[in-house]
């Protein structure tokens, strides 16, 4: 018999190194997972990479083998992954000053590359993340408060995700969406721009009411104007009958309804007059 086979320290030792060698040599990579293949260093091949269009267990998932103590795996995620952009402000071109809140999603489609100039996911994402801020600020600094509220956003985030995309290609990634979460004004600007409008419009009714003034006033001083012709005109016509008209719309104020005091408790006052006073010369007749 072999001696070693009798030696059972030396066949567990045997044994170790065996398995020592084997998870070495051979991984399993998910479907999840792409596999960057590191030789002193350098990365060389890729297994399972993303490719658009390819299902799930088409692109090399599964059990894998390298040379042992020369070749690393690098694990990179195959999956969608985001980055937060930090809540900022931003002024819109009819000065209005939102508080911003976005997000983007990535996907790493170059693992090689990734490797070579971010190494992972993590310095990607932290890469991306003021640069998302930066083309946020500048695409809606470019637009009004209510371009936010309509079609347009649409256009605006389409921007955004090109901008952020020719940065996120040089890290071997894509940019498969960008959202804002919240864009609003800060707090307090809604009751200022509610004081200012109402302001406006008490200006408004004020200058309203001021014009109706005036155009009462002209109508009225043209009205008295018109008036003072008619009687004057009517007076050159017939100086007895005016003068007669104007005697009775006095005797009315002296002597009738309007002459009694509303409060009976006041009293009434008395007139004396004699009957040859000038003002009672109507109630005399004409000769």
């Amino acid at each position: 018999m072999n001696p070693t086979l009798r030696n059972p320290i030396a066949l567990a030792f045997a044994a170790i190194m065996l398995l020592i060698v084997a998870g070495a040599t051979f991984a399993t990579v998910p479907e999840t997972e792409q596999a960057v293949i590191v030789r002193w260093g350098k990365p060389i091949r890729v297994i399972n990479p993303y490719r658009a269009g390819v299902a799930f267990g088409s692109t090399g998932a599964g059990l894998i083998a390298r040379t042992p103590f020369v070749e690393q795996i690098v694990w990179i995620d195959k999956r969608i992954q985001s980055v937060e952009m930090d809540n900022q402000q931003v002024l819109s071109t009819d000065q209005q000053r939102m508080e911003v809140d976005a997000f983007a999603r990535f996907r790493i489609i170059d693992p090689l590359r990734m490797y070579s100039t971010a190494r992972t996911e993590q310095n990607v994402s932290a890469q991306l993340q003021p640069i998302l801020g930066s083309a946020a600020r500048n695409e809606l600094g470019k637009r009004p408060f209510a371009a936010l509220l309509s079609p347009e956003r649409g256009q605006i985030m389409a921007n955004i995700r090109s901008a952020l995309n020719r940065v996120a290609n040089q890290y071997g990634a894509e940019i498969v969406d960008v959202r804002i979460k919240k864009a609003d004004l800060p707090e307090g600007t809604l009751e200022s721009a509610f004081q200012r409008m109402r302001t406006a419009r008490e200006q408004e009714a004020n200058s309203i009411k001021a014009q109706g003034y005036k155009q009462a006033q002209i109508i009225h001083a043209e009205a008295d104007a018109e008036a003072a012709s008619t009687y004057a005109e009517a007076f050159n016509k017939d100086p007895d009958f005016f003068a007669f008209y104007r005697a009775m719309q006095s005797y009315e104020t002296t002597f009738g309804a309007n002459a009694r005091t509303p409060n009976p408790d006041q009293g009434r006052s008395s007139i004396i007059l004699s009957p040859d006073n000038e003002y009672l010369r109507e109630f005399r007749g004409r000769k």
